[in-house]
C-alpha cells in the first residue's frame, strides 16, 4: 500500500499520514484497512455508474485525510467517509462531461436494470436546489466550492462571514446536504416509478 499521490498532487504525506494513524495504531493493520476502506469505496461509485470509480474513491479519501490533517473530529470514520463519498458523487454528476459518459455507457454496464436518464438527475439536483431556502442554497454551493487549500480558506471565511464557529458551518451544510440529496433521491424515485411498475 502506498500514497497514490506523486510530487504535486493533492495530499500531503502529513495528512495520509493522519489517515493511516486513525485507521489503526499499527502499520500493518492501517494498511489493511485502509486497502479494505478504499475497495468500499471502488465499488460505491461503481456500483452507481461512475466511468472512473477508481479516481473518485482516491478523491473522497483524499478529501477524508486532509480533514483528519485539519484537526476535525470525526467519530465513525466509516459512516463520515461514505457521506464524503456522496459529496463526491454528486460533483461527479454535475460535470458536463460525466453526463456524455454515462450516456455512452449506461446501457452496457447495467442493460439488467433500468437506471433513471442522467438528464432526470441533473434535473432533480437543479429542482431540488431551488426547493432550498436562498440562503441555505447560497450556504451549500459556497461550502462545496473550490478545491485543496482554496476550500478551506473559503469555508473559514464562509463562517466568519456567517458569525458561525467552523464547526457549527459544518454541520449546518450537512444537514442541507442530507435534505438536498432525499429530495434527489425521491425525485429519481418518483420518475422512474411509472417505468417499474409498467414492467411488473
Amino acid at each position: 500500500m502506498s500514497s497514490r499521490r506523486g510530487p504535486g498532487g493533492g495530499l500531503t504525506a502529513e495528512a495520509f499520514a493522519c489517515l493511516l494513524a486513525r485507521l489503526a495504531p499499527d502499520a500493518e493493520r492501517a494498511g489493511a484497512a485502509y486497502e479494505e476502506l478504499r475497495r468500499a469505496l471502488v465499488h460505491f461509485f461503481t456500483w452507481r455508474g461512475t466511468e472512473a470509480p477508481d479516481e473518485c474513491a482516491d478523491d473522497a479519501l483524499d478529501r477524508l485525510a486532509a480533514r483528519l490533517h485539519e484537526g476535525v473530529a470525526v467519530d465513525d470514520v466509516p459512516r463520515y467517509t461514505h457521506g464524503i463519498a456522496r459529496l463526491v458523487l454528486l460533483e461527479y454528476w454535475r460535470r458536463p462531461e460525466s453526463k456524455r459518459a454515462a450516456a455512452e455507457d449506461l446501457d452496457g454496464r447495467r442493460a439488467a436494470v433500468e437506471p433513471p436518464h442522467d438528464d432526470a438527475l441533473h434535473d432533480c439536483l437543479g429542482r431540488c436546489l431551488g426547493e432550498l431556502p436562498s440562503d441555505g442554497r447560497g450556504l451549500i454551493l459556497s461550502y462545496y466550492v473550490s478545491e485543496g487549500r482554496t476550500r478551506i480558506e473559503g469555508r473559514r471565511r464562509l463562517a466568519r462571514e456567517l458569525g458561525l464557529t467552523e464547526s457549527a458551518l459544518r454541520n449546518r451544510a450537512q444537514r442541507l446536504r442530507d435534505r438536498l440529496e432525499a429530495c434527489i433521491g425521491s425525485c429519481l424515485g418518483a420518475r422512474t416509478a411509472p417505468l417499474s411498475a409498467g414492467k411488473r
